[in-house]
């Protein structure tokens, strides 16, 4: 217990909702955030915050006029909130044919099914502040990318 005391003085006192954030990846260990806080602090395009077996929790910051980058997960479903911000998502069967196209704000969820091409582009004047899971795992634990990557090399 005191352990648990000196991590968190106060047990009413969670990370983001009393003090700032240490941005990293907490799993496998058990985790109580305020993930709209998290999300609103993070300023990395992508970081993992939280890694198990079965799920991983990430948060994405996105700049003004940018976009997540067209890809598509096989096995992987993803669920994506949008806490600050709006984009265009587009989605479809075939990255030539994305026909599934929806506005998204504050508030709006993302379901992705595995399989489905997609892409999420911030077409405000803020930058996009979003989290997203994925259910298996996508990205290696402790991801942490400060900007997007130049040019995303991907398998898919």
């Amino acid at each position: 217990m005191d352990d648990l005391n000196r991590r968190y003085p106060h047990p009413e006192r969670s990370p983001g909702r009393d003090y700032p954030i240490d941005f990293r990846d907490y799993g496998p260990e058990p985790l109580v955030i305020n993930i709209e806080e998290a999300a609103r602090q993070n300023n990395y395009f992508r970081l993992a915050l939280w890694t198990g077996c079965y799920l991983q929790l990430t948060l994405m910051s996105i700049k003004v006029g940018e976009d997540i980058g067209l890809e598509m997960h096989p096995y992987v479903d993803q669920f994506i909130r949008i806490e600050h911000g709006q984009g265009l998502v587009l989605m479809g069967d075939h990255q030539c044919n994305l026909d599934f196209q929806r506005n998204v704000y504050d508030g709006y969820v993302i379901l992705i099914p595995a399989g489905k091409w997609h892409n999420l582009i911030n077409t405000g004047n803020v930058p996009l502040k979003l989290y997203s899971i994925y259910a298996p795992p996508e990205h290696p634990r402790g991801t942490v990318q400060v900007v997007k990557p130049a040019a995303e090399n991907s398998d898919y």
